[in-house]
């Protein structure tokens, strides 16, 4: 999992560079860098012959990271497929924006779920509470305090994005959801239903959207803890 985020961050350092030399940003507008280096290609930009010759080197450089990192991708997926995995890789992928990579990246990070009695205290590994200072009878909250595990706690942020859109139950995530336990689905439905509510609370607020995101990403880990362990979320 690691590997690929590595392969990734490298694409990504082509794709800027490669960008770059056609005086434009990566992503720039709708179809991201794959669109905008397909009409460099066709359109035919001129290019002096050093800026030609480098252009060439990171695209070739881009094409076999992206090689690279759908061999990966295959790797886990069939990884995910093993037995030990199966089971709560399909479990943890009924919740919406946790799909097989980030799935299998949670279980390889955290092994056994159930070495945390309860979710707050699964929530204070990933270091996904609220820092705390205190002076005399005040107690401050601060920002959350990062401790613990970082690859799990950056996972789970970026999956915390997908709850700021409207609830719904889209094809592919009825696809993951089929032949699950009933109560797991209804358990994915509720952590759907809940988490969009408290990203627009927090919203309406006018908190940044990176502390929303961490404030979600913690209530998610505790639906991510009860599913894995399979009890059911309480405090303490």
């Amino acid at each position: 999992m690691k590997v690929r985020l590595a392969f990734l961050a490298a694409a990504l350092v082509a794709a800027t560079a490669t960008s770059a030399i056609a005086q434009g940003p990566p992503g720039g507008g709708p179809g991201g860098f794959g669109q905008r280096r397909m009409t460099m290609l066709l359109t035919g930009i001129t290019l002096t012959t050093a800026q030609q010759a480098a252009f060439d080197d990171y695209l070739l450089a881009c094409d076999l990271l992206d090689r690279r990192i759908e061999t990966l991708e295959r790797q886990i997926d069939e990884w995910a497929a093993h037995d030990s995995f199966r089971q709560l890789v399909g479990r943890l992928r009924c919740l919406r924006g946790i799909d097989t990579l980030t799935a299998i990246g949670l279980v390889a990070e955290i092994g056994d779920f159930s070495r945390f009695r309860t979710a707050p205290a699964f929530m204070a590994y990933l270091g996904l509470v609220p820092s705390e200072s205190s002076s005399g009878e005040r107690r401050r909250q601060g920002s959350i305090t990062k401790t613990g595990n970082n690859h799990a706690r950056r996972l789970l942020i970026e999956a915390a994005h997908n709850q700021r859109r409207r609830p719904a139950r889209s094809a592919h995530l009825a696809r993951r959801q089929a032949g699950q336990p009933a109560g797991v689905v209804a358990r994915a439905q509720q952590a759907q239903l809940r988490l969009h509510k408290r990203w627009q609370r927090m919203s309406a607020r006018g908190k940044h959207s990176n502390k929303i995101a961490a404030g979600v990403a913690r209530e998610l880990a505790g639906f991510v803890w009860a599913i894995a362990t399979e009890q059911p979320l309480h405090a303490g």
